[in-house]
């Protein structure tokens, strides 16, 4: 570690003009959460694994912004090169850039691995000091690591129609209505999930997340797809060119982007050439592109979202033609069609089968090999057992095995994220990633919590349960019944339409600031549908984000609540849900209301729940929910994964 930044430090010194400061993010060209291996230059430098993060390097100083998630996961893996900076209790990135770092200070960044409204953010905070922005025209990680894994070639595979609902030509169509609503000619589509969205494909660019590391711009004539044509196949190829998106290498989108700015790059389009001589019905041909007619010449802006678009590609438009504003394929891509929420149910039908196989299969062997209560019983074990080393389970054992029933369903295509598998102290770590070599071993004395979920074809899902084995303490029942009460509160919501996220997140902590606890997370993201397990633009937390857009019909959302104490548990309760319209007696304003459908089908543990602590009304809710959860998962389980679900789903009395 210290050679890695004793290298960039040289590098930043032999820079024209020298930096005071690099700084390394976590996102890639595309501005993703999850990123490929040879994009965590982040991880690289500093050492910290979590998904969230900026470093920051200076002339004497090595500086690690991260979030709520990983203030503990990040205190135990950087080194003491680093100071851990917390968001939301120290000063931004930017702030302390702009008081630290001397007048006239250069700041260097990849331009492709920043977005557009960062970039415009620090350029203000530096405005006061002369500070500026450099942008460096190689990555200077790239430069000192030596080891840096290849790029991988996975294919590019077409979604089906019969799992993605619409159509490419529906969508486009939708599309350049709303860039002609805008007054805009074409737009830079830069999220990956968002042009797998699009184009009805889907890939293997990134771990866990079916996109493909590529670019789309659509104007209101041409489409077209940036990708590495090694991934490509001659039957997606003429796949996408029946719908008229013409495949052009990942590279060429910098030279695509001049073209665009100065309104030549529908005129170099192979495929419009061959659509300028046939076209269809009223003006519209069977690619979902208008014909140009005169309000094309009033259309001169190029939309791009500064949220997404690296600061590299829109340094090369004319920035008086710009629209900065979040694209519009974030909402629609949220607002599930009945396909897609037909899939999602069905997916998470299959998945909550597999937890339930996996905590009866665990509930055995815990019982077995730990001589532990069990999943039922409120009571101190036999002493622990010796067992053969081969038989112990530890964090890692047990979630390859539910990895292991999930493969087993129908449609299944991976994991949707790093299955967090976590025993006792661990579980404080809110996004802990466990590793064979260091994982601790399950003990039936201690909470286990688990948050996992899978990617199938008509689906992503994405659950968290939190079980002991044990005697819980009276203590671990409360906090675990604190935050059952904020799970139910809601996921029982019912709310006019054009409420946001911010306004939500209270139901779900309420029950526990009544005992002066509380968690550093937000409370809910959107799911994909066998895209990212985190999805906008909308989400429920605390943080200001949450109030740009309001939850509406048809979105998926996740509820889970937790509550952590460092070096000793954590606990969390998720569940996916569906926003719907509401069946209420009355109408206020004629707003109509909104309520939510949970999707997640796994039974919570009675064992853990301290019933005098629920009110009568939640005990029915629970009760109701257990019922479904026997219901729909019994077809899908065996004779004894079922007698295991009917106990653990009987009723409770009020």
């Amino acid at each position: 570690m210290a050679d890695t930044l004793a290298a960039l430090r040289s590098l930043m010194a032999a820079h024209s003009p020298p930096l005071d400061a690099l700084v390394v993010p976590s996102e890639d060209y595309h501005q993703s959460e999850y990123v490929s291996e040879r994009d965590r230059r982040r991880e690289f430098v500093s050492g910290f694994t979590g998904s969230a993060g900026l470093a920051l390097i200076t002339k004497n100083e090595a500086r690690l912004w991260t979030d709520g998630r990983y203030f503990l996961q990040a205190a135990q893996e950087l080194s003491d090169q680093w100071k851990l900076m917390r968001i939301g209790e120290d000063p931004t990135v930017d702030v302390w850039m702009s008081d630290n770092l001397p007048r006239d200070a250069a700041v260097g960044i990849d331009p492709w691995c920043v977005s557009v409204d960062t970039a415009q953010r620090w350029e203000l905070a530096f405005a006061k000091k002369q500070q500026k922005l450099v942008q460096t025209t190689t990555n200077l990680v790239d430069e000192v690591w030596k080891n840096r894994p290849p790029a991988e070639i996975s294919p590019v595979i077409v979604h089906p129609l019969e799992f993605a609902g619409r159509s490419v030509a529906e969508k486009l169509k939708d599309l350049r209505e709303r860039l002609a609503k805008e007054n805009a000619r074409g737009i830079i589509i830069a999220a990956l999930d968002e042009v797998a969205w699009l184009y009805n494909i889907r890939g293997g660019d990134v771990p866990y997340c079916p996109v493909v590391h590529a670019y789309a711009i659509v104007t209101s004539s041409s489409a077209f797809l940036y990708v590495d044509k090694k991934k490509v196949c001659s039957e997606v190829n003429s796949s996408l060119k029946e719908i008229g998106v013409e495949v052009r290498d990942y590279d060429v989108v910098s030279i695509d982007i001049v073209l665009l700015a100065s309104d030549q790059l529908d005129a170099s389009s192979a495929l419009r050439k061959t659509q300028d001589k046939v076209t269809y019905d009223g003006g519209k041909d069977n690619t979902g592109n208008a014909t140009r007619e005169v309000e094309e010449k009033t259309n001169d802006l190029i939309w791009v979202d500064p949220g997404s678009c690296c600061y590299a590609l829109y340094s090369k438009l004319d920035l008086d033609k710009v629209l900065l504003q979040q694209s519009p394929l974030a909402l629609a891509k949220a607002l599930k069609n009945p396909v897609e929420l037909e899939g999602l149910k069905n997916a998470h039908i299959r998945d909550g089968a597999a937890v339930v196989q996996y905590l009866a299969w665990l509930d055995k062997q815990m019982q077995e090999i730990y001589g532990a209560p069990g999943f039922f019983v409120d009571g101190i074990g036999a002493n622990k057992i010796k067992h053969q080393e081969s038989m112990k389970l530890t964090e890692v054992t047990v979630s390859d095995k539910l990895e292991g029933f999930r493969a087993s369903k129908e449609r299944f295509r991976g994991l949707s994220f790093p299955t967090i598998s976590s025993v006792g102290p661990n579980a404080a770590i809110i996004h802990y990633s466990p590793h064979a070599e260091t994982c601790a071993e399950l003990d039936p004395d201690r909470i286990y919590l688990f948050d996992s979920g899978a990617q199938y074809l008509d689906g992503t899902t994405d659950i968290t349960r939190t079980v002991h084995f044990g005697k819980p303490s009276a203590h671990e029942k409360t906090c675990y019944t604190l935050v059952l009460k904020g799970h139910i509160a809601l996921g029982n919501a019912r709310f006019p339409n054009g409420t946001n996220g911010h306004a939500v997140d209270i139901l779900a902590r309420v029950p526990l600031w009544k005992y002066g606890l509380d968690y550093r997370h937000g409370t809910g993201h959107g799911i994909g549908s066998y895209l990212n397990v985190h999805e906008g633009p909308h989400l429920i937390s605390f943080r200001p984000q949450a109030r740009n857009v309001p939850l509406q019909a048809s979105m998926t959302v996740t509820d889970e609540p937790g509550y952590y104490e460092d070096g000793s548990f954590g606990i969390r309760l998720e569940n996916v849900l569906i926003v719907k319209e509401a069946d209420t007696e009355f109408n206020f304003g004629d707003k109509g209301y909104l309520s939510f459908e949970h999707i997640t089908w796994t039974p919570y543990q009675k064992k853990l729940i301290d019933f005098s602590l629920l009110t009568p009304e939640e005990i029915e809710w629970l009760n109701t929910y257990h019922s479904k959860c026997r219901a729909i998962l019994a077809p899908f389980v065996d004779e004894r994964e079922k007698a295991w679900l009917k106990k653990a789903t009987e009723p409770v009395n009020a």
